[in-house]
């Protein structure tokens, strides 16, 4: 069976390593999507394995590598060795966090430059902005860190506490409180949010935990409700 999962028009899931962040245990998972010319977006890239890598090219090759947020570099030169050609776009911080990365192109507020993608840079954190996108073709809202949803499936009893606690477990999911902590610019978080509630969006993916295959606009707005946009 292909490594990719098939998400919606034009859209595949990956899934990645199991890792930990603060002794926290994540899944992982990169979002693949084939633009109108052909290329392949790979957003949040995940371990380039044999494996991996040879799913990809069976549904194109890929032509840029998508770091939404700083954290989310782990596997970049992976895919960079491997397509030298790509190009390596960065989300507010990262190059200043990861100066040794490669990057061609960092991401801000306004036009995306791809073709049926939109993007908005979710602001307000002195630790991490985002930038999520949507994906038109197949009306799906790409999350990163700042939506979880994690499978209570995968974790113990005590980790699925931590998660709760968090506000991150799943089936339902929502913004991680520790993220929330370092907010010190409402106003710019809600407009950022107030942006992504007006795209027409039906799915949601993330890169830890479930993906919402329907109802994700309610499920999004539900998960920044505490925002009061």
């Amino acid at each position: 069976m292909s490594a990719c999962t098939p998400f919606g028009d034009d859209l595949w899931l990956v899934d990645g390593p199991n890792i930990t962040m603060l002794t926290i245990p994540f899944t992982t998972r990169m979002v693949v999507a084939r633009l109108p010319d052909g290329g392949l977006w790979l957003h949040s890239p995940v371990e380039a394995t044999d494996e991996r890598v040879a799913a990809v090219l069976e549904l194109g090759t890929p032509a840029h590598l998508v770091a939404p947020n700083p954290f989310h570099n782990l596997f970049v030169t992976g895919w960079q060795e491997r397509f030298p050609d790509a190009t390596t776009w960065a989300g507010p911080g990262l190059a200043k966090r990861r100066p040794q990365l490669r990057i061609d192109g960092e991401l801000e507020d306004g036009a995306s430059p791809w073709e049926g993608i939109e993007q908005v840079v979710l602001r307000g954190s002195f630790l991490l902005d985002e930038v999520v996108f949507l994906h038109r073709p197949s009306r799906t809202v790409i999350f990163t860190d700042t939506f979880q949803n994690h499978d209570p499936a995968e974790d113990g009893l005590f980790w699925r506490s931590v998660k709760r606690m968090a506000g991150i477990e799943g089936p339902e999911g929502g913004a991680p409180r520790d993220w929330r902590l370092t907010i010190t610019d409402i106003e710019a978080t809600r407009n950022s949010v107030r942006r992504i509630l007006a795209w027409d969006f039906d799915r949601v993916t993330t890169a830890h935990g479930l993906c919402v295959p329907e109802d994700g606009h309610a499920r999004i707005a539900t998960a920044f409700a505490w925002l009061r946009v």
